[in-house]
């Protein structure tokens, strides 16, 4: 799978460049303990952090980051970047965007009379043809004081221009910075094939397999990790 990210001549040496999302695995999950004592199960028990799943799924495809450092104090955004004079005059210049309150009306993301955000794309991203880009809020990451708002996008054909990211404020009373770099969408292709659901009891063999699996995980941790997990690159 090629994915092709374009920008500004002018940035191409000022944007944080997209990165695959195993490279942007926060601190706080290098941090984590393997293991924990539990006073529920009167013994040392597994963290998330030996979770294949969990660390995979926050591995998977690329991030999207924060071009800047963006201030926030009181609900207020700010920002001080110093661009050059950019080659398309319609580019956007600001890190952040914003929705006006009616566009989230009669959904859950509505939150009264608070807007929500735009993260503005500064590259365009192009996939191969078949393929559409999904973009949710990094996954696992409610450390992030936002909650960007999954989208999918047909980026085989929509790639002349850069893909914003909308997301609404989760934490209305964070106070600080969102450094340079934060990322703020985790993207992956995904086929546009439509999928064949098929729903059938399981067979003899099917039972035997499910049982021999169910087993062997009782008997001991680390069985998907060893013999079926796919280890992302």
């Amino acid at each position: 799978m090629n994915i092709t990210f374009r920008c500004d001549p002018a940035l191409i040496d000022l944007l944080p460049r997209p990165v695959p999302a195993s490279a942007a695995l926060p601190e706080w999950l290098k941090q984590m303990v393997p293991r924990a004592p539990s006073s529920v199960h009167q013994r040392s028990i597994r963290t998330l952090k030996q979770c294949p799943p969990f660390v995979d799924a926050m591995a998977h495809g690329f991030m999207v980051l924060l071009p800047c450092d963006v201030t926030v104090h009181d609900g207020q955004f700010s920002w001080d970047w110093l661009l050059p004079e950019l080659t398309v005059p319609s580019h956007p210049r600001a890190p952040l965007s914003f929705h006006v309150p009616e566009q989230l009306l009669g959904s859950p993301l509505a939150h009264g009379a608070r807007s929500a955000i735009k993260f503005n794309s500064f590259w365009t991203i192009a996939l191969e043809p078949g393929w559409a880009l999904m973009a949710v809020h990094p996954v696992n990451r409610d450390d992030l004081p936002f909650r960007t708002v999954t989208g999918l996008v047909d980026a085989d054909h929509f790639n002349d221009v850069g893909i914003n990211f909308p997301a609404v404020w989760a934490d209305p009373a964070f106070n600080g910075v969102l450094p340079r770099g934060t990322p703020v969408a985790q993207c992956y292709p995904v086929p546009r094939e439509p999928l064949a659901l098929v729903c059938e009891p399981m067979s003899d063999a099917d039972l035997h397999r499910s049982d021999a699996l169910a087993a062997q995980i009782m008997a001991g941790p680390g069985v998907y990790r060893r013999e079926y997990r796919r280890k992302p690159r």
